[in-house]
């Protein structure tokens, strides 16, 4: 399976890039990414994303270890491990939350979650706010009209209880091309009055395949957005693209 990712900071936010990404493996036979995307309304929101992205960076590594050691408690499934990576970030974060005296108000980031099974080639993912899911050519997007929901307004809540509420949940099958980006995926606008863009950002950098064999794809394919058609996400953009 073939990784494309990408990160830029949206031409409207003058400060820093909000939007952090994930990619890492368990095994050789799941592929885990997610993308975060701070809340600006929030404190220190270049922080809140990227202290997720950490967080479940070493959830993950703690749970190959675990499995080095002891293959029984291998995962058998995609929706089995997203449930339970998801239930042990959000005990980082409210242990990291309490360990630092941090604010609510600090940790406010959204979260689309995947885990792939390269084996069986089907997986599952997960959303909190804003985000893009594009599975085999069909936009997902999730959109709640600036009333995205965050990480940092569940920590008191029971984490499992909370995950099987969530509603923004999708199985996957047949797994042929798929992208997870953050709420910039949709925020693409010209950068000059005069510019007559005919492309469609959403579809070239998510189902469109030309230049998939050279690994910086999305980047180059948002440098062509950018210059040739006048361009450029408004809001931050993190995206991570798997084609078979």
């Amino acid at each position: 399976m073939h990784i494309y990712t990408a990160l830029q900071i949206g031409h409207l936010n003058s400060n820093r890039c909000e939007d952090f990404f994930l990619v890492d493996h368990l095994g050789a036979r799941f592929v885990i990414g997610a993308v975060m995307d701070g809340c600006t309304m929030g404190t220190d929101s270049h922080f809140a994303s990227t202290l997720t992205g950490k967080l479940l960076r070493k959830v993950l590594r703690q749970r190959q270890e675990l499995e080095h050691a002891r293959p029984e408690t291998q995962a058998t499934s995609a929706t089995i491990l997203l449930r339970s990576v998801f239930i042990e970030l959000m005990t980082e974060l409210t242990d990291m939350k309490n360990r630092l005296l941090l604010d609510n108000d600090e940790l406010l980031t959204t979260l689309v979650l995947l885990v792939v099974d390269t084996q069986e080639n089907n997986g599952m993912l997960v959303g909190v706010g804003d985000g893009y899911v594009v599975v085999n050519g069909t936009v997902t997007a999730y959109d709640h009209d600036n009333r995205s929901d965050y990480l940092g307004f569940h920590l008191a809540d029971d984490a499992a209880t909370w995950y099987d509420s969530l509603p923004q949940k999708m199985e996957l099958s047949s797994i042929e091309d798929i992208t997870i980006a953050t709420h910039g995926l949709g925020s693409f606008t010209e950068l000059t009055a005069d510019a007559a863009p005919a492309i469609d950002p959403i579809a070239f950098l998510t189902i469109d395949q030309q230049g998939k064999d050279h690994p910086d794809m999305p980047e180059k394919k948002l440098k062509t957005l950018e210059h040739q058609f006048g361009l450029k996400p408004g809001d931050d953009l993190a995206l991570i693209r798997l084609i078979r």
